[in-house]
């Protein structure tokens, strides 16, 4: 991937009022070139936050292909019923999306609200209402004031412009400390193409599809059904294999956009060989904003990544990675730099999956921690301490019981986290 970066700063964070920015923060934010087909712009609606953007619009060209992928919440909010009943349509021309109120469990109120900005957002860049697809992020249960939003879209699309990416991630972010942004530049039957996108979340991250917010553009010449594959298969070891605190978001929504200017031939299969580097540059996307995502948790001041092998299939692998990536003993005592590997050995337990306590082996870093039902012979508490007081900390779980393998990010849980969601509506 392109390393055309600018330096990260505390910019992000200041402007929202919120934590100093993550120290698992990328050292520079990517910085993504203009893409054909699509314009940008940010600006001050005050629906929640005051002296800080907080909604931005994408005005697509014509001929534009979407694919989405969402929350599997049974409390959807309704921009994402908008979105889902849109989808089908496999076009769009514009996209709002609003931080500080999620439209989330808001009622009829609710859909009303998603209308209300879907039809104004159609008006100002002249299109169908049903190719505008939307989010929202922030507070549930309060009304959105769609009035705010609706009001200030005629002077963002005056001023959308193809470099505004940097600002629209930062419009749309809540208790994130930075934006987060991820390009890659691929080949579609020899032809280049860009790929652009941008996350937002923090906190309430473990998807069960994509993470809370992220959208991502290129100007491949793609059909909406291949796009739907491509981003189907794509989440599944990125942002289906993150967690932050084990709560998925009302609001989870992926969208990618096509806007086909790149000029490549048609390909009409996701399994044409032309896409094989395509895929690989998307996929490539999608796991980087993920990550951000991880390395943003709140409170987080160490990104974990588990991998899990010799598990009797990979559902069960995945399965077990999350036991452990989700438990608050896990997490905390990496934040407190223990070497507890008993507490791995509880979440692999607890998991539900086959695991035979005389196989089971575990690797804090390099260190192998405990095998054959105790602790290894040759366990070190110095070393193991060692690996788990890292930035990035690595623990390997082998159930040595079949083939199945997975790998899942999380972070640590400090009394950060209890900080920021104590107080997240005052």
């Amino acid at each position: 991937m392109p390393q055309n970066r600018t330096k990260a700063t505390p910019k992000a964070a200041k402007k929202t009022g919120l934590h100093a920015v993550s120290p698992l923060a990328p050292k520079r934010f990517a910085k993504l070139p203009p893409l054909e087909g699509v314009v940008l712009a940010a600006g001050e609606a005050g629906v929640r936050y005051k002296n800080r953007t907080d909604v931005m619009l994408a005005i697509f060209e014509p001929g534009t292909k979407v694919a989405g992928v969402f929350t599997k919440s049974k409390a959807a909010s309704a921009p994402v019923d908008w979105c889902k009943a849109c989808l089908p349509h496999g076009t769009a021309r514009a996209l709002v999306v609003n931080s500080g109120n999620a439209n989330a469990f808001t009622g009829r109120a609710g859909l009303k609200g998603a209308g209300d900005v879907a039809v104004a957002a159609a008006s100002v860049t002249g299109c169908g209402a049903d190719e505008v697809y939307m989010a929202s992020t922030g507070v549930i249960g309060e009304p959105l004031p769609a009035e705010k939003i609706t009001a200030v879209l005629g002077d963002l699309k005056a001023k959308a412009h193809p470099n505004r990416w940097r600002e629209a991630a930062e419009a749309i972010m809540t208790t994130d400390t930075y934006p987060k942004l991820a390009k890659a530049t691929a080949k579609i039957g020899g032809k280049p193409v860009q790929i652009n996108g941008i996350a937002k979340g923090s906190g309430m991250i473990a998807p069960d599809m994509a993470t809370m917010l992220s959208f991502v553009v290129t100007d491949a010449n793609l059909p909406a059904k291949v796009l739907q594959q491509l981003l189907s298969e794509g989440v599944k070891p990125s942002f289906n294999s993150i967690t932050v605190d084990s709560d998925t978001s009302t609001s989870d929504t992926l969208l990618l956009f096509a806007t086909g200017k790149a000029g490549n031939k048609p390909v009409r299969s996701a399994t044409d060989p032309a896409l094989r580097d395509f895929k690989k540059k998307l996929d490539a996307v999608l796991l980087d904003l993920a990550l951000q995502v991880v390395r943003d948790g709140e409170g987080a001041g160490k990104l974990i990544t588990i991998t899990v092998q010799g598990a009797e299939d990979d559902a069960a692998a995945k399965k077990v990675a999350l036991s452990i990536a989700n438990s608050p003993l896990v997490k905390t005592a990496v934040a407190g730099n223990d070497a507890n590997w008993g507490r791995v050995v509880m979440a692999v337990g607890k998991s539900g999956e086959a695991a035979d306590r005389d196989r089971l082996k575990i690797w804090f870093g390099k260190e192998l921690v405990a095998e054959k039902g105790e602790r290894a012979p040759g366990y070190n508490e110095a070393k193991a301490t060692k690996e788990v007081s890292k930035l990035e900390v690595e623990i390997t779980v082998d159930l040595r019981l079949g083939k199945g393998k997975a790998k899942v990010w999380t972070c640590d849980l400090t009394h950060g986290y209890i900080d920021i969601n104590g107080s997240y509506r005052s």
